[in-house]
């Protein structure tokens, strides 16, 4: 039995759920996301709570119960609190800024690179080298942040580059003189 997958999902105030055949709504204040999950699994809703059950006993059904909990779960988690990520640019000269839909940065390549933000996921540069990206959608979220960060990925001798905040950069030797 999956483990995360027999655990309720408890429904905040202020969020409504539909569960529509195999499309599961999710609207709250701060959007609105749907999910159409496997028929191995299925959800209902009861006293606030929603519950993510499998139609059979096999290793694909567990396995899609605690992937379509744990979706489910980040649906309402977003819509009703919200995601952020945030990244570090380091290097001498490295900055970016937003203009309007896009984030411009400006990381040592001869021309400044534009990358348009998607709907719903707004930026925030504080300081000119540290970016806060938040949104409702994590999957959408997480990829916007993968793809700011591989425009210029840290580099491992002297850690330039743009870097998640939480994240540790390995750094090698290099050379030795002598």
């Amino acid at each position: 039995m999956s483990r995360i997958g027999k655990l309720p999902i408890a429904i905040p105030k202020g969020v409504k759920v539909q569960v529509n055949g195999r499309q599961v709504h999710v609207s709250g204040p701060q959007g609105k996301l749907q999910y159409e999950y496997v028929a191995l699994v299925s959800v209902s809703e009861d006293e606030g709570r929603l519950w993510v059950k499998r139609n059979d006993e096999t290793k694909d059904s567990s396995r899609i119960q605690g992937l379509t909990r744990t979706l489910i779960n980040n649906m309402v988690i977003g819509v009703s609190e919200g995601y952020k990520r945030e990244l570090d640019i380091v290097g001498v000269g490295y900055r970016a800024e937003v203009k309007g839909k896009m984030l411009v940065l400006n990381v040592g390549y001869s021309n400044p690179v534009e990358v348009p933000l998607p709907a719903g996921v707004v930026a925030v540069v504080e300081k000119n080298t540290h970016i806060t990206l938040t949104g409702f959608d994590k999957q959408l979220l997480g990829q916007f942040a993968a793809d700011v960060r591989k425009v210029r990925p840290p580099e491992p001798y002297k850690g330039k580059g743009i870097k998640y905040s939480n994240e540790i950069v390995r750094r090698k030797e290099g050379k030795k003189q002598g």
